[in-house]
């Protein structure tokens, strides 16, 4: 399939749970575009130089801010000197999101949601500790547009605003061949991770939600993520991922019957031993999954000695 559409997966190694992430290569009559970068490390930047020797890379295309995807947007450009492009809401949470300014408040925000001083600072120097992986910060030359049409390989492909797991993520349609590079909105095996970062949408799982429903629309035929492989239809996944939520929403509201903190509920929701990395996102998850509910005005959320606590109406 991606061979018909002009295009060339490249899956690199993340040093994570979630061990891989694809980025793709189109080719252009004008060059080659590259979509996603990975983590700006050593076996990145080697790679990037196999696959791209003897090529004229026009353009770099992020769909995202986060590390996996952002990270080496910056040294690639400056390699091959080629024009970038991302969402305006994600370049501003690319730009902001390991500087001194926002990991200052971590803490802070750790202690609201009842994380103990010492797990909180773990899970702060663990965001920070993202700083080389994604520096130098690359030039965004223009901004992806929702309705615009981006050439990628072969084909035209539509660019589609799908926020959720990304406040600014984007993912690409092409209607002649159904198919949805869907980058991290829709993933095979996995459910994307939505999180409340303590910026950006309050509600990100009611906007992943509704991206779900405006994906669904269009009966994809066949979905390229970027973690794993290609599957063909995109509604029976995402029915799948809808009712996942659904699950995690139901259980979290009966286990909040009396005053939780959000740590408390992180608990709750992943009882299994997790690294800080995965800690990290847990807690961001269950935040969201928390504030989804809230603002439905299923629970209340009170300040009371220094900690937030939720509890079912």
């Amino acid at each position: 399939m991606l061979d018909q559409l002009g295009i060339k997966k490249v899956t690199l190694d993340l040093p994570f749970r979630l061990n891989h992430v694809n980025c793709f290569i189109g080719e252009t009559d004008y060059g080659v575009k590259v979509m996603d970068t990975g983590l700006h490390r050593n076996q990145t930047v080697q790679r990037w130089n196999e696959e791209l020797r003897g090529k004229h890379v026009s353009d770099i295309i992020i769909t995202h801010y986060h590390p996996d995807h952002f990270g080496y947007a910056g040294g690639l450009q400056q390699q091959t000197g080629a024009n970038l492009w991302m969402t305006e809401v994600d370049e501003r949470a690319a730009l902001s999101s390991w500087e001194k300014p926002f990991l200052q408040q971590l803490n802070d925000n750790y202690k609201l949601a009842g994380i103990p001083k010492e797990i909180a600072s773990q899970l702060a120097d663990n965001t920070s500790s993202f700083y080389p992986y994604v520096t130098p910060y690359p030039t965004v030359h223009g901004h992806l547009k929702e309705g615009e049409q981006i050439q990628f390989g072969t084909y035209e492909y539509e660019i589609i605003y799908t926020p959720g797991h990304s406040d600014g993520l984007v993912t690409f349609y092409n209607q002649e061949k159904n198919v949805l590079l869907s980058t991290d909105h829709i993933l095979p095996k996995i459910t994307p991770n939505i999180s409340y970062w303590f910026h950006g949408e309050a509600n990100p799982l009611k906007n992943y939600l509704a991206s779900l429903e405006k994906i669904k629309k269009l009966q994809v035929e066949w979905v390229i993520p970027s973690h794993g492989n290609p599957f063909p239809d995109a509604n029976k996944r995402i029915e799948e991922i809808k009712s996942h939520h659904e699950d995690r929403l139901s259980y979290l509201l009966e286990e909040i019957k009396v005053e939780t903190t959000v740590y408390e509920a992180t608990d709750k929701l992943f009882p299994k031993k997790l690294s800080v990395h995965d800690s990290r996102f847990a807690v961001g998850e269950t935040i969201a999954h928390l504030e989804y509910l809230r603002i439905a005005g299923e629970c209340t959320k009170e300040l009371i000695n220094g900690s937030y606590l939720y509890k079912a109406n």
